[in-house]
């Protein structure tokens, strides 16, 4: 057991910025910083993802739905879902859990990466 360092951190400079923290088979968590004003460019991921917001104000956009992301929000999306961050109006930092870890599915389906 640890502590994940430096997961509140804000990373960007003028470009989203992602950053893995931990790494096991069945998990990867990371953080994720953009710039309010920024575009996100991230594609669907062959696993499953939760959000955390730890600060910033943002929208999640998918392909049914548009969610408000603020401090406090955790917002889950399934396995090749369409989905990024529009609107950042304020500097965002969002910690990224993937379960399996990244990549672990990529194998399996075609064109995932963030």
């Amino acid at each position: 057991m640890h502590i994940v360092e430096d997961s509140d951190t804000f990373t960007a400079d003028s470009l989203a910025d992602y950053r893995e923290r931990l790494r096991t088979p069945g998990l990867s968590l990371g953080t994720y910083s953009i710039p309010a004003g920024a575009v996100d460019p991230q594609q669907p991921h062959t696993e499953d993802e939760v959000y955390i917001c730890l600060r910033g104000r943002a929208t999640l956009r998918g392909a049914d739905a548009d969610l408000p992301i603020l401090p406090g929000t955790v917002a889950f999306v399934a396995a090749g879902e369409e989905h990024r961050f529009v609107d950042v109006e304020e500097d965002l930092v969002v910690v990224v859990a993937f379960g399996p870890a990244e990549y672990t599915n990529a194998g399996l389906a075609e064109g995932a990466r963030s």
